[in-house]
């Protein structure tokens, strides 16, 4: 179950919106959503949970690239929205791990070519390429200093883990606002 809401920074404060995530993709799917939801080009948080095994955020500001933190990489890889933003992280593109193994000859036999020797062994490498294991690391990923100037500092959102989005609103001066889309 994903929890997800638009923060928008107005001259008044903040202002809050439940959003649905069903139309969203990319990364860029998601910054647009957020651009439609500020105020004069003015910054928009958008917060993603999934029932506190991760937590993500998501800041755009005005037509800059969206800064993007993740609590927890290899849970958030797991879900598919997470999946996406861990994704855009590391550089990977959404086909990358189909066309890689579409491209092993994983045992010769499709150029004709005889069984392999039963006996031969596959080093560490090639199975850790194959299997994927090269994955998300556990714990953050992303940028930890994307709240700082509005109060919340790089080791203050490390260090959350629970109620994090609760504790984020906190900073941020707008509980009230976040709670009344929860």
């Amino acid at each position: 179950m994903y929890f997800a809401a638009l923060l928008a920074r107005t001259e008044d404060g903040w202002e809050a919106s439940d959003t649905e995530l069903d139309d969203v993709e990319t990364l860029t799917d998601l910054a647009d959503l957020a651009r439609e939801a500020a105020v004069d080009d003015d910054t928009v948080v958008a917060f993603i949970e999934q029932e506190d095994a991760w937590f993500g955020v998501i800041r755009v500001d005005g037509e800059d690239d969206p800064r993007v933190f993740l609590s927890n990489a290899a849970a958030a890889a797991k879900s598919s929205y997470g999946a996406m933003l861990t994704d855009e992280l590391l550089g990977r593109e959404e086909d990358d791990a189909a066309d890689d193994l579409d491209s092993l000859d994983l045992d010769g036999t499709e150029d004709g070519e005889p069984d392999p020797d039963p006996d031969d062994h596959v080093d560490d490498d090639t199975l850790a390429a194959v299997n994927g294991s090269d994955g998300p690391p556990r714990g953050p990923l992303g940028d930890a200093a994307l709240l700082a100037d509005l109060g919340v500092s790089e080791k203050e959102l490390l260090a959350l883990d629970t109620d994090a989005l609760g504790t984020i609103a906190d900073s941020l001066g707008c509980t009230e606002v976040l709670e009344a889309v929860r």
